[in-house]
């Protein structure tokens, strides 16, 4: 088993919707000595059906809004994983001063889909569930290796 990175970063278009969901499922299931951050490549508009989401899973982003990378106070991470082709190329171009990780886990896009509130909600707990799953087997969460004995 690879040792848990102490610092993740995850990395999206414009962190509104991916990463800011990516970072409190990561807090919440990740040990408190892991050290986890969000940011777009560009800071984009706080996104309604984020907060109704999270809030479904007993989450909230607080008074937090979307950032741009270049935003964060710490820009050193063990891992960053990138959730959008925009952003992968982007850490990937990091890479080539830092030494850092690089991780391209792709999600949809939620904020594509049309149709009613209910269908709207549905695509963006589909990214939800989508991130918990690839957090928990990504880190290999005990749950998520209870899940498949």
């Amino acid at each position: 088993m690879a040792a848990l990175p102490h610092s993740i970063l995850f990395l999206c278009g414009m962190n509104a919707v991916r990463s800011p969901i990516a970072e409190q499922l990561a807090r919440r299931m990740l040990p408190a000595t892991s050290f986890v951050a969000s940011a777009g490549v560009r800071a984009g508009e706080r996104d309604p059906f984020v907060d109704a989401v999270l809030a479904e899973e007993s989450l909230s982003l607080g008074e937090r809004q979307p950032r741009a990378l270049e935003e964060l106070e710490d820009d050193y991470f063990d891992l960053i994983v990138t959730l959008a082709p925009e952003a992968h190329h982007t850490a990937l171009e990091l890479t080539r001063s830092l030494a850092v990780e690089v991780e391209y886990w792709p999600m949809p896009d939620p904020t594509d889909t049309g149709g009613t509130r209910e269908h709207i909600l549905a695509a963006y707990r589909d990214v939800r569930e989508r991130l918990k799953a690839r957090i928990s087997r990504r880190f290999l969460l005990p749950e998520a290796k209870n899940a498949t004995d």
